[in-house]
């Protein structure tokens, strides 16, 4: 194909811009060559979509209706499309994540798509991308003509849908005028030559068909013509009916038998799409059009290329073409239905062949309807738009032609036969007096690149999960425990940091920017992005990643804990799509390496399992007593027919795994147990405490004024002083306890007991580092108990640790 300076501006924008951009031109201009040569070529992840099952297999890509599930009735703005029972709304996991990568959506035939379907495309899009960016952020190519064919609506629907829209064209959306979208129109024709034919079909198109004009093009009226049978000349009419009472008549004037040949159809083809008779019944001599471009190397024929069959066989069907040396043996021809899926490997969006439609691909031509050539090249055709009822119907029979001498007229052309759509003319003069230029283009460019690098020093989706957290934390202090108040305030006041800088910094960027280079290939702007991947790697690692870390809780409220999860996934998920970014542009600022890195984020974290987050309970002094004691909770709460937490709070829990009490008493001092719980369910719950210290050798208060009938203690040896015997001789805790068969934390009890006495320093039972830490950390906190303690500060330090230290500075303050 020639190149031509509107095809190469289209190229650019397309491929380093993100306008939205409507290409038309009139018919032969290169179109369909363009959109093929974008799918081989083009590095974005697009979709094709089209108006109808023909237009779409035609365009090797998938239905409006089908990729995005649109309901075929008129679609008003303020509809839930979601909430109708009509249609499926359920969008598999698939296709969210083609649309959530998805770079470029392509509609071909955009002249016969709706406003209120393109309003449709652009409330899906932004369901599943960006809500405040038309069509969620994707980029769109219309490509079509407008002064073809036309939308379709009944005028039931037009009458609901008038009040939301001036006309009925996909211009007409709400959608489209948010989007800023530009026109480029493709001038060069490459079907015609012949510059009086040229301008009799643009004087056609613009509804302005002068007399000279009309009198040149009506030489061509001959009535009565009959071609000769050689010749190859097709009848291009206006209703179905007529063209095939055509093709049936010629048909049966044959003498011979005929041959049927039958589609065979595999995998899922719906009827409606099937772009060839399912029965095609030929015979010897009958004049017939190919409808499919030749697969083979030799590409022997094109789409619209008329001849006649002169020999038939099973699987084969020879065709003599007029002005060709050679016959084309044709064989059957394979249709592909395809559906969009991912690639496991390489996340690519890839096109999945789910049913095939294979036939000859011929079909009768001695006539044909205007609908149905659209898109069709004709050296030789009969026209007869007498009859011609439809916007742009004219002007699509005539510019199949390739000159006037291929065209013969079986009625005048008149102004009546040249329909055209005032709001069509109207808009297409618009367009044409604001073509995009050259500087259009570099400044459309420099915005693009400007607003990706926008988006990877953009931390605003942090903001949301932060405050959605610290909100239910605030709310629900009493059910939560757990170290997740400082690292949430430490990512929420991160995050505004950053956004401070990043705004900051998008403001340099854009003064640098504005320089002729485009920001990829401007060096004082690539030094700067290089210093800022850097710091902000830094800090999202150290600030974000570190407190997520560090965050843990538990809470015995299981709608808190599902919300709480929840959003910690959606940071964590942020924090995975953000990283890599830094990662793969440590180097620079480069658009295509951006696209695949924002494409391959989608896919982050899907095929992981859910992050296991630390519980509370592997700090928690004396886990088998919290297991224990919230199984008897269980129990309880089953029996009263109550809600767990009724029977004792998660931070009643924590604290009685802590402070051990056996006695009423003590008891008492746990926060949130009242007299009521006490008396309730106080005898089974101490009944499991004082079980738990006999069996771990854990000295307790047997005096139980209260509950006589709670087991002793038994009386044993002194266990401390073996303890303490075996660590004098060298011991470790751990070694104690694996030989005495009791855990470490009694060991550290056991040991703990001699400091006062001297036999035990608090150093031999921690680091001098952590006791000098200690030391100076315990007296700035403020806190209820030890486990409120342990939340606020560093997971290395231990409960045993911290008691020793708080027992110790007590000494000082009583």
């Amino acid at each position: 194909m020639k190149v031509n300076n509107e095809l190469n501006l289209a190229w650019d924008f397309i491929n380093n811009t993100n306008r939205n951009i409507f290409l038309t031109g009139k018919a032969g201009t290169g179109k369909t060559t363009f959109l093929h040569k974008l799918k081989m070529q083009s590095q974005k992840r697009m979709v094709v979509v089209a108006p109808t099952g023909v237009a779409a297999i035609n365009a090797k890509g998938v239905t409006i209706h089908s990729f995005f599930q649109m309901p075929f009735g008129p679609i008003l703005p303020h509809t839930d499309l979601n909430s109708t029972t009509s249609f499926n709304r359920k969008f598999s996991k698939t296709k969210i994540n083609i649309i959530k990568s998805l770079d470029l959506l392509v509609i071909d035939e955009i002249s016969m798509v709706r406003a209120d379907l393109l309003d449709g495309i652009d409330r899906t899009l932004k369901r599943f991308k960006n809500r405040n960016l038309p069509f969620g952020g994707t980029q769109l190519l219309m490509i079509g003509d407008l002064q073809q064919l036309s939308p379709v609506i009944k005028e039931q629907e037009w009458q609901l849908l008038k009040p939301f829209y001036k006309n009925i064209f996909f211009f007409s959306s709400g959608a489209y005028k948010n989007s800023n979208p530009i026109t480029i129109e493709l001038k060069h024709i490459y079907r015609q030559e012949n510059p009086v034919f040229i301008n009799i079909l643009n004087e056609i198109r613009n509804n302005e068909l002068s007399q000279s004009s009309a009198d040149e093009l009506n030489k061509r009226y001959q009535p009565n013509f009959i071609p000769n049978e050689n010749e190859g000349y097709i009848s291009l009419t206006t209703h179905n009916h007529k063209a095939g009472q055509i093709n049936k008549q010629e048909l049966e004037k044959l003498e011979g038998k005929s041959r049927t040949y039958n589609a065979v159809v595999e995998g899922k083809f719906p009827e409606h799409s099937y772009p060839n008779k399912e029965e095609l019944k030929l015979k010897v001599g009958a004049q017939v059009m190919f409808i499919k471009n030749d697969s083979s190397p030799e590409k022997r024929y094109f789409n619209g290329k008329i001849g006649k069959v002169i020999l038939l066989d099973d699987d084969e069907v020879v065709v003599n073409c007029p002005d060709d040396d050679f016959n084309i043996i044709t064989k059957p021809e394979v249709w592909e239905n395809i559906k969009y899926t991912v690639d496991k490997e390489t996340k690519a969006i890839s096109e999945d062949k789910i049913g095939s439609y294979t036939q000859m691909p011929l079909r009768l031509a001695w006539s044909i309807t205007i609908h149905k050539s659209q898109g069709l090249t004709f050296d030789k055709a009969i026209i007869d738009a007498e009859a011609a009822f439809a916007h742009g119907q004219t002007y699509v029979a005539l510019s199949r032609c390739k000159s006037l001498e291929g065209l013969v007229l079986n009625s005048k052309i008149t102004p009546s036969q040249i329909i055209s759509d005032s709001n069509v003319i109207s808009f297409n003069e618009s367009a044409e007096a604001n073509q995009p230029n050259d500087d259009m283009l570099q400044q459309s460019k420099r915005t693009f690149q400007l607003g990706l690098i926008s988006e990877i020093f953009d931390f605003y989706k942090f903001l949301y999960p932060s405050n959605r957290i610290l909100d239910t934390y605030y709310k629900n202090r009493g059910s939560i425990e757990g170290n997740i108040e400082t690292p949430l305030v430490t990512i929420k006041d991160s995050v505004i940091n950053l956004l401070k800088i990043s705004n900051s910094f998008n403001s340099q960027l854009k003064s640098i920017g504005d320089s002729v280079d485009i920001p990829e290939s401007n060096k004082t702007l690539q030094d700067r992005f290089i210093k800022a991947i850097s710091y902000f790697e830094e800090q999202t690692k150290e600030t974000i990643g570190g407190s997520l870390q560090a965050l843990s809780f538990t809470t015995d409220n299981k709608a808190i804990q599902k919300d709480i999860d929840k959003q910690l996934d959606t940071l964590e998920e942020l924090l995975e799509t953000k990283l890599p970014y830094f990662l793969g542009l440590k180097e620079g600022f480069n658009v295509q390496q951006f696209l695949s890195l924002r494409a391959k984020s989608v896919f982050l974290g899907k095929e992981k399992p859910k992050k296991q987050r630390k519980a509370i309970i592997d700090g928690t002094t004396n886990v088998e007593l919290f297991e224990l004691l919230r199984e008897l909770r269980n129990q309880i709460a089953k029996r009263e027919d109550l809600v767990h937490f009724q029977i004792f709070t998660q931070k009643s829990l924590y604290a009685m795994c802590e402070l051990l009490p056996t006695t009423e008493v003590e008891l008492k001092q746990i926060h949130g147990m009242g007299k009521t719980r006490i008396k309730k369910y106080g005898s089974e719950i101490l009944k499991v405490i004082i079980d738990y210290c006999e069996e771990n050798d854990i000295e307790t208060n047997n005096k139980l004024p209260v509950f006589e009938e709670l087991k002793p203690k038994k009386k044993k040896g002194d266990t401390k002083k073996t303890s303490l015997e075996l660590f004098k001789s060298g011991k470790s805790i751990d070694q104690i306890a694996l030989e005495r068969e009791l855990n470490t934390n009694t060991i550290f009890g056991h040991l703990a007991s001699f400091i006062s006495s001297g036999e035990v320093k608090i150093t031999d039972l921690m680091t001098k580092a952590h006791y000098s830490e200690l030391k100076e950390i315990i007296p700035t906190k403020t806190f209820d108990n030890l486990s409120d303690l342990k939340h606020q500060l560093d997971d290395k330090y231990s409960y045993g640790e911290l008691q020793l230290v708080v027992n110790e500075l007590s000494k000082y303050f009583k």
